[in-house]
């Protein structure tokens, strides 16, 4: 790598005649003030809040503010909505006018000029029915997709603590398929279920006015209807939150599989996960069978309640016609009517059962928004630049945790701008934790952290995520071109150059970017699936020196790295870290040698600082946890056994005695 290419993103302070590194210049060229540019993510959700008595539709209620900004289309949608239903009504009474009128009496001129009017009811029902669909539809996708812009941009601001207990799969379950149950109730569902309502009680009082003894025959059968309505709507609600939790246990099952299928293919389990998939999909089975079941036998109740009703109705009907009680076309308009009483009565079921289902998905999607935000803003817009850097008496306790395990504990250390601490411990010491807090992934339980003398907790979230930029060990890529995901860290106020992320690119050691098929434009494959475990590291760490942070923190960022390659970067990297505040978390000797002082990290607590020297010197602990490097290979036989330095210092003591005797014995 040529000197000249490090210069642009390092400066090494003892060369005057080196260049200001890019990283600094791009750090300074930040302005003082980040402004909140992406205001959906913190502004507040439309939803209405949680009332004190809550009901099963009470979810669902609280979604209505999302119809706000459509309401003109929602009233213009109404109004015909409402006129449709009133053609609908005047039909059958426009064919008693033609039966007792015209027809009875032989008025062609009138037959003519009422069947002219009722065609033109009939296209103006036609029309009003377009007019409401294209509105209707127009409007609820709109909803649709404001709300799950809200419900995204909900997840992007809840802590590490709520996605650490929820399944990928059920979020995704309630981003796509629950918002699209909502939508096809607000924008069918519910109007018709108004609608079909307001149908019932008008056809059935026009009917009771018409001819009062067959009116009391359809409202009598309300009744059975009406239980069948509740017993329904108990079965239907539990069944249907069961088979929407099924569906997102298969979705995370599914995206589980697809993410892991290196690993499964790797070791031949397709027929395992194959059958854990079965398992999924058939209780997910069952449950949709259950409801089918359920539905089944109401929509058969209400199928069967109006033939009845209408057999009862012709009946009778034929027995007042015979003796004079009403006129043929009076009994045909009540028969016609009463038969446009048959979908609405029937679609109950249907409706009933897309509204239980809308109102499962409110409920599921409502757990997400009330979800509490424990991570927020704090006043302080202004970017820390400085880099000191101040753990006090840091305590960090996940909150599922119990009141006594702590994954850290009175952890104090002072870094300097410009210095670079090492984080070594075993495996499970808190290391990867505490490198989370720098930049609030998680906020620290007690204590407090301090960036340029300033509680991290007082900065706004982007000005501090503007000072912190993390390379973890484990990277993530997205499905986007190399330069996209190299540039993710740099705001569309601060763009990179070319010059910048070339940079980068060469600090990293990742000039294989160059060899893809497009360069820097080539796409790569979902989680960078496409590229090894060393380039994927090697591009985030690039992404992370890209951004132009104060404070740099790398978690073990080279550990999927060959010898070679990382001292490569090793090389690079010191140079960088003159400029910035760093934070390396480190298993490798190679890597501690990045640092200019070193902290033991010991069941969660900070227990020795010093330099890699002085710990090798006086820290048996941190000697064993690095006896493994071949750079400090002596030979021996290695023993965890640490704690028994005291005797070997003894034993050794008395082998240097014991071995000066017998020279001195030689000598005589």
């Amino acid at each position: 790598m040529k000197a000249a290419d490090l210069g642009r993103l390092a400066t090494i302070p003892t060369r005057s005649t080196r260049r200001t590194s890019g990283l600094s210049v791009a750090r300074a060229s930040i302005e003082v003030v980040v402004s909140d540019i992406a205001q959906p993510l913190h502004s507040a959700p439309a939803i209405a809040p949680v009332p004190q008595r809550r009901r099963a539709s009470t979810d669902l209620l609280r979604l209505l503010p999302y119809l706000g900004p459509y309401r003109g289309r929602w009233g213009v949608m109404l109004l015909t909505a409402f006129a449709g239903l009133g053609v609908t009504v005047a039909i059958p009474l426009m064919t008693k006018a033609v039966i007792d009128g015209p027809v009875r009496h032989q008025d062609q001129h009138g037959l003519w000029v009422l069947g002219s009017a009722a065609l033109a009811l009939g296209l103006l029902e036609a029309v009003l029915w377009f007019i409401r669909r294209w509105l209707g539809a127009r409007a609820t996708m709109g909803v649709e997709a404001d709300i799950r812009k809200e419900l995204y941009a909900r997840l992007q601001v809840l802590p590490m603590s709520f996605h650490r207990q929820w399944q990928s799969g059920q979020l995704l379950s309630r981003v796509m398929n629950d918002l699209g149950t909502i939508r096809q109730f607000l924008g069918f569902g519910l109007l018709f279920l108004v609608l079909n309502t307001i149908q019932i009680i008008v056809v059935t009082g026009i009917l009771l006015a018409m001819y009062w003894p067959l009116g009391v025959v359809v409202l009598a059968s309300v009744l059975p209807v009406t239980v069948t309505i509740f017993r329904f709507e108990r079965q239907f609600s539990r069944l249907s939150r069961l088979a929407q939790d099924q569906s997102g246990h298969v979705a995370t099952h599914v995206e589980e599989s697809a993410l892991g299928l290196r690993v499964i293919k790797s070791f031949g389990r397709e027929d395992y996960v194959y059958q854990r998939f079965d398992e999924r999909a058939t209780a997910l089975y069952d449950a949709e069978v259950g409801k089918v079941a359920v539905s089944a036998r109401f929509w058969t109740l209400l199928e069967v309640i109006p033939n009845l009703t209408l057999i009862l109705v012709l009946g009778f009907g034929a027995y007042a016609v015979g003796h004079g009680l009403v006129t043929m076309g009076t009994l045909v308009a009540f028969i016609t009517m009463m038969l446009s009483l048959v979908w609405p009565i029937a679609s109950l079921g249907f409706l009933l059962s897309m509204m239980q289902e809308s109102m499962t998905a409110a409920d599921r999607v409502a757990e997400i928004f009330d979800a509490p935000v424990d991570i927020t803003d704090g006043p302080v817009t202004t970017v820390p630049r400085g880099g000191h850097l101040e753990l006090r008496d840091v305590g960090f306790r996940f909150p599922d945790a119990a009141p006594d395990d702590w994954a850290l504990r009175h952890v104090s250390v002072t870094v300097e701008p410009g210095q670079t601490l090492a984080l070594v411990g075993a495996t499970g010491s808190g290391k990867s934790v505490l490198a989370a807090l720098f930049s609030r992934l998680y906020d620290v339980t007690e204590g407090a952290i301090l960036l340029d003398g300033r509680d991290i907790r007082e900065l706004s979230l982007a000005a501090l995520r503007t000072a912190v930029a993390t390379a973890f060990e484990d990277p993530t890529l997205f499905s986007m071109s190399v330069v996209e995901n190299l540039t993710l860290g740099r705001g569309a106020d601060n763009p990179a150059t070319d010059d910048e992320v070339r940079a980068a690119v060469d600090i990293a050691a990742a000039q294989f970017v160059y060899d893809l098929p497009f360069g820097l434009n080539t796409r790569i494959g979902e989680q960078g699936m496409s590229l090894s475990g060393g380039q994927r590291q090697r591009l985030s760490l690039a992404r992370a020196i890209l951004a132009a942070p104060s404070l740099l923190v790398l978690d073990d960022t080279l550990s999927a790295l060959d010898m070679h390659t990382e001292a490569e970067v090793t090389v690079a990297l010191r140079r960088v870290l003159t400029s910035v505040t760093g934070i390396v978390v480190a298993h490798r000797a190679s890597t501690v040698l990045l640092a200019d002082r070193v902290a033991l990290l010991q069941d969660g607590t900070i227990t020795r600082i010093g330099t890699h020297a002085e710990l090798l010197e006086k820290a048996p602990e941190y000697r064993y946890l690095l006896s493994a490097d071949d750079e400090l290979d002596d030979g021996c036989e290695r023993s965890c056994d640490w704690e028994q330095d005291t005797e070997r210092e003894r034993l050794e003591q008395l082998y240097l005695e014991q071995t000066d005797e017998s020279e001195e014995v030689r000598r005589r």
